[in-house]
């Protein structure tokens, strides 16, 4: 893992430290998948601000962090915001497939359970 060299600057793992087991834990939980699938939706970066989540702030803290010592998103400070943005171009590399994989099994999800409220 690099390691911040000033309180704004944040420790993200090198590509090649990247593991699988880490991302797909990042990956399986509803509210990080929220952020991913909204990162994977917009054309730049999106400030943490950007989220309205529906947890507390600590708990949006506690899994942006996760996010980002797995390797799936890299934040960096602009002023006083904290910018996210998905590392695709490294997880693309390292596992061919599987981020577009996953979203597209999160959105199937998401309209299969939609019809299902529907039909209730």
């Amino acid at each position: 893992m690099t390691t911040a060299s000033s309180s704004r600057e944040l420790a993200h793992p090198e590509r090649d430290a990247i593991r699988l087991e880490g991302v797909l834990h990042a990956l399986s939980d509803p509210i990080r998948l929220i952020v991913v699938r909204d990162l994977a939706a917009a054309e730049d970066e999106l400030s943490c601000s950007y989220f309205d989540l529906p947890v507390t702030k600590s708990t949006t803290t506690h899994h942006f962090r996760v996010l980002r010592e797995s390797g799936v998103i890299q934040q960096t400070y602009r002023g006083t915001a904290k910018m996210n943005g998905l590392r695709r171009a490294d997880l693309e590399a390292l596992f061919p497939g599987l981020l577009d994989r996953v979203l597209a099994a999160a959105a199937r999800q998401e309209d299969r359970l939609a019809h299902a409220a529907a039909r209730v």
